[in-house]
Order: C-alpha cells, then structure tokens, then sequence
C-alpha cells in the first residue's frame, strides 16, 4: 500500500516545501514548517468541493442593488456596537483576537445573550468548553431566559449542519484554531485546518446572510496566531487588549470593510462581566497624580472618539556607563528620537540620564500628536517642576524643533474643555488667529511653534 504523502507547511506564511528545513524560503521564520499530510480531494474529476456553497448568480446593475439586507444589528452593547461601526452587518464574517483570559468568551456571551432576545436565536459553538461551563458563565453573567443554542463541537461540518438546521440570526465559534474539519488530516490549529475553518464559515455567512463571530488566538508577540490570509478572508479584525493587572479593557478595529478602522471601544472587568465605559479619559484620568513632576496629560484620537490619557515619564541619573531608555505604550524609537530633539534643540543633558516614559492606565499611543507630551513630561522630570493641573497639551513634535499641526484639534479641545481643562498647549498652526478660546467654559488656547517656546509656556 503506498503510504500518504506528506508535506512540509509553515505555520506563519502557508508556504509548502517536500522536506523539513530550519527556515522558511519564503517568510523566513525559524522552526515554522509542520509536518502534515497532503490533501486529497475526494469530489468527483471536474467537480469543485466548494461549489456546496457558491450560489449561481448574474450581474446585477449597481442602482438596482437593494440595501435591504445591509441594516446592522445592534449587539445591545454599545462600546461593542461602535468599533463594529453601528452594529453587525448581516453575512458578514467578524474576527475578534485577544491573549487568554482577557475576556473575549465573556464579551461575545452577553452580546449573544442579547442579540438572541432582542433579533433573533443565536447559535454558540464552543469548541474549547462544555456546555454546562459555558452554561454557568452565562448565570454568572445574568444570560437569562433567551433563545440562546449551546453547541460544544469542534468538527465544522456538524457546525455548520446546526446552523443550516437552526438558521440563527448570528453564530459564534470559540475558536477558530480548535475546529477542524474532516477533509484534512492534519492537527486542528494547523494552517490547512485555519485556512480551511475560515473559508467554509464565510460560503454559509454569505450565502445565508448570517453574520458569524471567530474568536482566534494570539502568539507571544501579540499577533493573530495562524496564517495572515486569516485577516484578508474575514470583513472585520478586532483585537481584545488590556492589562491583566488593570479592570479596563480595550477592543480595537484593525480591519473593517463596513466602517472606521482603529475604532475604540473601553469597557471595565466587574464580577458580573464587561461593563462598557461611556467616558473612558475620566477613567484614566481617576488616579491622576496633580501637579507632581513628570505627569503631562494629553488628548489621543482613537477612531471617532478623542480619549485624555496621562504620560509619564520618570528620569533619574544612570549609575552605569550605558543609560536605559524604556517606554511603556509608546514606541521606544519615537522615544529616542523625542529624547535627541530635547538634547539638541531645548539644551537638555539627558546623555548620562535613564528615562522611563509610560502611558497611564495601560493605553497604547501610536499617533505623533503625542509627541509635546512626551517632550512636556521629560523636561518636567528633568527640572523637578510639575504641569499646571488643569493644563491639557497635545502637537507632533519636528527633528528641527518645530510644533507641526495635527488633525481633529477641535475635537480635543472639546474634549479637554468637558473634563474641566482650562488651557491647552498646542501647535501654532492648528490655533484659529480671530479666537484664542474655545469649547465649555472658554478653554484658553496657547500656540507654540518651537520646543523651547512650548516648554516656557508649560514649565515656568
């Protein structure tokens, strides 16, 4: 009998080779390829085994297209609802990734609780949990009576026979590397199985106009874990982040085809689940430390919404010949880079210095409006004299010295204004010469255009 031919297939990039190596030819990661079997098709000669389900259709004019399906249904929670960009588009295949235990079961529990009450039955299939685990989070949480289906399965096919059986109004799979489908012969997790998971859920999404939820897993650096063609298959890529150490967390839209990608939604870990924040800068402003040097609040816009965080920043004298530089919600190369600015244009000696700059709360910044921030709170540190308390300040910061404009300043300021700020250090170029002042209760306006003109201005 002539054995089963195996191949050999990278687990980060889907690339195949006949033998083992220590390297992929084509992503280069290390100690990637998996040994798997090579995939036989049991379809007849000329038949498509995905033909199941593809419906036969004809080209339609673009103005006769009705928008009747496209009505979005709202999950009942609306931190949940806007990083979805309104709520859940039917037949649309979402992803939400997340490291384990930081709530992704939870959240999708009490969204299908209510989504069942309020639309239609929902059909959750655990593949990592029984039903009666399953069962008694849902009392923890206050599920209730609804039309909510249990499945604990891990084969795809008897999913996806239950979701032609129930027609429910959404699915959930928890997870997508624990399924596993009867045409391969390979592992569950694998890239064959992955790739196979999200292709057979997103042919019954489409043709049924049922929207489905894959929770997917997460490998040590933080990204999804399987294949990135995972991300392209799928409409919608969220990403559930937090702290463990902190009771807020933080779901993000990297990908949406039906709304603002890097969208925000804040909720708080309690004993009866996830609770969404409506005002998330007055949560990571609770525990603010006023006028203690080294502290500088600044306005972040994340998607639609403009968010108050606090940056810290702690320099103390090195006492070796090697300072450190650590950042902590920052980039670290922006960090360096802000640090040669002080030193160059602003006269700072921060050469023999360690600095720790960290973003309160456990937020992530990634946008350069950040950056006079930064550069308030490392010079404040320095100096040994801390902010005025009701100072908010936000500008992208040039390797010149300059303040460069940034976008959305009116919705900062406003933002500002409403948690009880009354003056705001920023760019020159984004201050509207006929009015220094504006939002609730009159916001007083700064303009600088250099570092040494900002920090005169913040650092008396």
């Amino acid at each position: 009998m002539k054995p089963p031919k195996v191949v050999f297939v990278c687990q980060e990039c889907g690339a195949q080779a006949p033998k083992w190596m220590g390297r992929c030819t084509e992503c280069g990661a290390w100690n990637s390829l998996v040994e798997e079997r090579a995939e036989t098709s049991a379809t007849p000669a000329g038949a498509n085994r995905f033909s199941q389900f593809s419906t036969a259709s004809t080209a339609r004019l673009y103005a006769e297209v009705e928008m009747s399906h496209g009505v979005r249904l709202s999950t009942g929670i609306g931190e949940f609802d806007r990083v979805l960009g309104g709520g859940v588009v039917p037949g649309s295949l979402i992803l939400l990734g997340g490291e384990p235990g930081i709530g992704k079961s939870t959240l999708l529990l009490q969204a299908a609780a209510h989504f069942a009450r309020e639309v239609g039955p929902v059909l959750y299939a655990s593949a990592e949990e029984s039903e009666h685990q399953v069962k008694s989070r849902g009392d923890r949480l206050g599920v209730g009576d609804s039309p909510l289906y249990l499945l604990s399965e891990t084969c795809i096919e008897r999913i996806l026979e239950e979701v032609a059986r129930l027609s429910p109004a959404l699915v959930v799979v928890d997870s997508v590397q624990t399924v596993w489908s009867n045409k391969f012969q390979s592992a569950p997790g694998s890239i064959g199985q992955v790739r196979e998971a999200a292709t057979q859920f997103l042919f019954a999404a489409k043709n049924q106009n049922v929207p489905a939820v894959l929770v997917g897993h997460v490998t040590k650096d933080g990204s999804l874990a399987g294949p990135k063609v995972l991300e392209h298959v799928v409409d919608t890529v969220l990403y559930f982040e937090g702290e463990r150490h902190h009771s807020h967390r933080v779901v993000r839209a990297v990908k949406n085809r039906f709304g603002a990608v890097s969208e925000l939604g804040v909720f708080e870990m309690t004993g009866t689940g996830l609770r969404p924040v409506p005002n998330p800068s007055k949560l990571f402003l609770s525990e603010r430390a006023s006028g203690k040097p080294g502290s500088a609040v600044v306005c972040c816009i994340e998607g639609s919404r403009p968010i108050l965080v606090e940056v810290q920043a702690l320099v103390s004298t090195s006492t070796y010949g090697n300072p450190r530089r650590m950042a902590i919600g920052i980039d670290q190369n922006r960090l360096a880079l802000l640090l040669a600015v002080l030193e160059k244009r602003a006269g700072l000696s921060l050469a023999g210095d360690d600095v720790y700059v960290n973003i309160a709360g456990g937020m992530t910044i990634d946008e350069p409006a950040a950056d006079l921030s930064v550069v308030a709170a490392v010079a404040s540190s320095v100096r040994n004299r801390g902010l005025a308390e009701s100072t908010a300040v936000f500008g992208e910061v040039g390797l010149s010295g300059e303040i460069r404009g940034i976008p959305q300043a009116a919705l900062r300021i406003r933002e500002a204004a409403q948690m009880g700020f009354s003056r705001v250090v920023l760019p020159a170029g984004n201050l509207d010469p006929a009015d220094n002042t504006q939002g609730e209760g009159r916001c007083e306006l700064v303009g600088v255009r250099t570092v040494g003109e900002a920090l005169d201005q913040l650092i008396a």
